[in-house]
């Protein structure tokens, strides 16, 4: 697979209180526009979500931001970042809309609407709604125990191996990078059981 045009970025809205990861989703966003890869997110000025955004912008990349109308204010979404704004209903129209601007996804550190989406997209990528791939940055050791967590999955026979090895994991931004152009696994049927 070559690299994708569009990645859609899933991370925290809120400031962590570990402040490197701000200024690596910053670097991120940066790293972005320098590799001509177009910034898919969910068009908000705060926390992770806000710096990956700026950084993008800054470095002269195209930014997609794609914000339900219960966040349409002046204190939650940036105005000076997007190359475009898109306002949907909700938050459901968010992530579909998302996940139709990308070729790929990203997850960084974040809390339960991260993981909302990126399980979304996970499922997906299961029963072959999509062959998209999916890059979860584990910064920091950040998503080991969740790791953890998806190996006792497959260990207990409730999710194949497969699945499992289908998301992809970086360390650091060129791991990130370097993943996105990774060949999309093809998984079995989820129905058939089949190849």
């Amino acid at each position: 697979m070559s690299k994708p045009e569009s990645v859609a970025v899933f991370c925290a809205s809120s400031q962590p209180r570990q402040a490197s990861w701000a200024d690596r989703a910053r670097s991120f966003g940066a790293r972005l526009a320098q590799e001509g890869i177009n910034l898919i997110y969910g068009g908000g000025a705060r926390g992770l979500m806000g710096q990956v955004a700026q950084g993008c912008h800054e470095a002269g990349g195209r930014v997609t931001g794609v914000l339900p109308t219960i966040f349409d204010r002046p204190d939650v979404r940036l105005k000076v970042v997007h190359s475009e704004l898109e306002i949907v209903p909700g938050m459901h129209e968010r992530k579909a809309r998302m996940y139709e601007l990308a070729d790929s996804f990203v997850v960084l550190p974040g809390g339960i609407g991260t993981f909302e989406e990126f399980f979304e997209v996970y499922t997906w990528l299961q029963i072959g709604l999509h062959r998209k791939n999916i890059v979860l940055w584990n910064m920091d050791g950040f998503y080991t125990p969740l790791l953890s967590f998806l190996d006792s999955v497959v260990e207990a026979g409730l999710m194949g191996h497969e699945v499992r090895d289908s998301l992809l994991v970086a360390d650091d931004e060129d791991d990130v990078i370097r993943l996105l152009g990774q060949e999309v696994a093809k998984l079995p049927d989820k129905l058939s059981g089949r190849k």
